[in-house]
């Protein structure tokens, strides 16, 4: 039997899935899925020309929890700024031109998947 934990994580990367297949779609280059720092991910980073975006993904199956993006907290945000410094020390990128994004993955009865991109999230 799959407990709940096991399920979310199957979704949520179901949706990464989902998320970076678009995203290639609207021209984006992945470059790194799942950098962990500080304990802490982005779930992607790519360029989008010559802008370094860090997109936080999330998805949700149904509207009972609201929309997936109203997940990405202030306290989220602050989170994911610190790991993207990490990620640019690490790689040694200096201070490049960079945004963050928001993907909502809405899940659908169906197993069709619904994809708001939100560019410059925060």
């Amino acid at each position: 039997m799959e407990d709940h934990q096991d399920g979310r994580r199957r979704l949520g990367r179901r949706g990464e899935d989902e998320a970076a297949r678009f995203l290639a779609r609207q021209g984006f280059r992945l470059v790194e899925r799942g950098y962990r720092a500080l304990r802490g991910e982005i779930d992607l980073i790519a360029r989008d020309g010559e802008t370094l975006v860090f997109i936080e993904v999330k998805t949700r199956t149904g509207p009972d929890c609201g929309p997936p993006e109203e997940a990405v907290t202030p306290a989220k945000q602050r989170q994911i700024r610190r790991i993207a410094e990490a990620f640019l020390c690490d790689r040694g990128l200096g201070s490049p031109f960079c945004r963050f994004d928001v993907v909502a993955v809405d899940a659908e009865a169906d197993g069709s998947f619904t994809i708001r991109h939100i560019p410059d999230a925060f």
